[in-house]
C-alpha cells in the first residue's frame, strides 16, 4: 500500500509553491541572524520556523493533511532511525581505528550531551523537512521515485559544498552517502520520523559521542577524543570522516539496502505522466 501522500497535478504545483517560500524563510532567516547569534542558535530557530510554516503549508497552501508526520509508529520509526544513525557511524569509526586511521587518546566530557544533542536534532529537522519534506517528496510525486533519489542525493551533495573544508569529492561524499541513505529511510515510511532520527543520530554520534568534525565544522565537547591521520581518502580530510570512504561504502550500502524493501513495500512512486496511462488501463480492464 502506497504510504507518500498522492498530490494531483495542481497539488504538486501548490506544494512547490509553498517550497519555493520555505527556501526565501530560510534566506530571510540567515540574513536576520547572520552576526547577530551564534550559528547555533540561528540553526534552532531556522528549524522551529521551518517546521512551524511545514505543518502550516499543508494546511493552507496545499490543502490536505501531513501524512509524513503522522504520529502512528513515529516513535518507532525515528528510533529505528536514531539507533541505525548512532551504529552506522560509530561502526565507520570502528572500521578506522582497526586499520590504524583513527587513534583514541583517551575519555572527554558529558558537558557537550545536552547541547549537542539539540544542535543534532535542530539540522536533522531543518535539513530533512526542506530536502525530504518538500524536495524528495514533489519531485518523486512528479518525476519519480528514482529520479528523485538521484536528484535530492545531488542536491544534498551540492549544498555541503561551500561548507569548510569541502572538495569535489567530499560533496560527492555526502551525495552517495547521506542523500541515498535519508532518500532510502524517507521511502521506505513515507514519513519523516526515521530520516530525522537516522540524520540525528549520524550527526550526534559523529560529534557528541566521537568528537569529529561534522561536515567541516568546528570540534565541539565531546564523550571521546581522538584524532584521525592518514591518506584523506581514508580520513576525510578537513571535511571529516564523512568524507571517508569508508563512510561511504557503509552508507550507501544501507541506504540500498532501505531502498530494495522500498521496493518490496511497493512504495515507489511512478512520475506523473505515467498516472494517466495506469489510470486508462485501470478503467479499461
Amino acid at each position: 500500500m502506497q504510504a507518500h501522500s498522492r498530490l494531483t497535478g495542481g497539488g504538486v504545483a501548490r506544494a512547490f509553491l509553498a517550497f519555493a517560500i520555505a527556501v526565501a524563510i530560510m534566506i530571510g532567516l540567515a540574513f536576520a541572524t547572520h552576526g547577530r547569534v551564534s550559528n547555533q542558535i540561528a540553526e534552532i530557530i531556522a528549524a522551529a520556523t521551518i517546521a512551524a510554516y511545514y505543518l502550516a503549508a499543508f494546511r493552507w497552501i496545499e490543502g490536505q493533511r501531513a501524512p509524513e508526520l503522522e504520529q502512528g509508529s513515529g516513535a518507532v520509526e525515528f528510533g529505528t532511525g536514531l539507533v541505525i544513525g548512532l551504529v552506522l557511524f560509530s561502526a565507520v569509526m570502528a572500521a578506522l581505528w582497526a586499520i590504524g586511521v583513527y587513534h583514541f587518546s583517551g575519555w572527554g566530557t558529558l558537558a557537550g550531551l545536552g547541547s549537542g544533542a539539540l544542535f543534532a536534532l535542530s539540522a536533522a529537522v531543518l535539513e530533512e523537512i526542506i530536502f525530504r519534506g518538500y524536495l524528495f517528496r514533489l519531485l518523486s510525486a512528479a518525476l519519480g521515485t528514482w529520479i528523485a533519489v538521484l536528484l535530492t542525493s545531488a542536491f544534498f551533495g551540492a549544498a555541503h559544498a561551500a561548507n569548510p573544508g569541502a572538495t569535489r569529492f567530499s560533496s560527492f561524499a555526502i551525495a552517495v552517502e547521506a542523500g541515498v541513505i535519508l532518500a532510502g529511510a524517507y521511502a521506505v515510511t513515507g514519513r519523516l520520523w526515521m530520516p530525522i532520527g537516522l540524520h540525528l543520530g549520524w550527526n550526534f554520534a559523529e560529534s557528541t559521542i566521537w568528537g569529529m568534525s561534522v561536515s567541516g565544522g568546528a570540534i565541539t565537547p565531546s564523550l571521546a577524543r581522538g584524532s584521525l591521520s592518514g591518506a584523506p581518502l581514508l580520513t576525510g580530510g578537513a571535511f571529516g570522516p564523512e568524507a571517508s570512504i569508508v563512510a561511504v561504502v557503509f552508507c550507501f550500502v544501507v541506504g540500498v539496502i532501505l531502498l530494495w524493501r522500498t521496493v518490496q513495500l511497493g512504495r515507489v512512486q511512478a512520475p506523473m505522466w505515467k498516472w494517466k496511462s495506469a489510470a486508462s488501463a485501470n478503467a479499461s480492464s
